[in-house]
């Protein structure tokens, strides 16, 4: 009985373990802007949900991608802004993993592309997402 009560316990300890790790490991995406948004500012942010609502639904569901926005005019906003040391709209596509997390800036391609070329900009930042995902 004791035996059979201490393999259960480890087994549970296991799988638990095995959530952790799994629930640690996820891409977040981070839209930063202020109260006041240009064009282009309004076009990263529509495309960058509709990427992520759209084609990774899915992933989005099991907590594996998440997006968040970010005011930074806002106390909450200014401490994230503080964080990623930005001071107007950036966009950035993180892996998190074990607790770390691999930041990858892609505000300067969002402003490049969201507006003049959408094809190119959700089909970049599907690629960026998509290839997290499989680290």
């Amino acid at each position: 009985m004791k035996r059979f009560l201490f393999l259960f316990v480890a087994c549970c300890f296991s799988i638990l373990g095995m959530a952790q790790t799994t629930a640690d490991t996820y891409v977040e995406v981070l839209y930063f802007h202020g109260k006041q948004r240009c064009v282009t500012c309004k076009a990263i942010e529509t495309y960058t949900k509709e990427v992520v609502n759209s084609d990774f639904a899915d992933w989005v569901e099991k907590g594996k991608v998440r997006f968040k926005e970010i005011d930074i005019s806002t106390p909450e906003g200014k401490k994230w802004a503080e964080k990623y040391r930005v001071t107007w709209s950036s966009l950035y596509v993180n892996l998190w993993k074990k607790g770390k997390e691999e930041r990858n800036d892609m505000t300067r391609f969002g402003f490049q592309n969201a507006r003049n070329n959408t094809a190119l900009f959700k089909k970049e930042l599907k690629q960026k997402i998509s290839q997290l995902l499989q680290k």
